[in-house]
């Protein structure tokens, strides 16, 4: 890999393939990186196909750059501002009320609850008895 590319570093290249994932951008004739999906645009995105193709041009920064593997982590979105909407709506989103959770009062004034190998013959017990009930 290059020693110029370094983590934080803005730079253009250019999609030279688009999979499920996200979309992967030439940054000079020997380095490659990718833009995984979630780092494309802000907001969600589908379908990379609707915002990219191959052969565009694009401003990315640098998230990793991972010599070993041989990868480095790009983001377009990075180098965009977040639409003043979606931020006005993030500080504006109310918390939620949580609904009361239900009491369930224990039969035979059991409480908590028994595991399998504590249950398994009352288990047995009770499907013979239903046997004899049906017949």
């Amino acid at each position: 890999m290059t020693e110029k590319i370094e983590t934080g570093s803005i730079l253009a290249g250019k999609v030279t393939g688009i999979q499920p994932y996200g979309a992967f951008v030439a940054l000079d004739d020997n380095t490659q990186g990718l833009v995984h999906i979630s780092e494309i645009t802000h907001g969600y995105v589908k379908d990379i196909n609707d915002h990219l193709k191959v052969g565009d041009e694009v401003k990315v920064k640098v998230l990793s750059v991972d010599e070993g593997a041989g990868k480095i982590g790009l983001s377009i979105r990075a180098t965009e501002e977040a639409p003043v909407q979606q931020a006005a709506a993030a500080k504006a989103k109310k918390p939620r009320k949580r609904q009361a959770a239900t009491i369930i009062p224990e039969a035979d004034g059991q409480q908590g609850f028994n595991t399998l190998k504590d249950k398994l013959q009352e288990w047995i017990d009770q499907s013979q008895r239903e046997d004899l009930i049906k017949k």
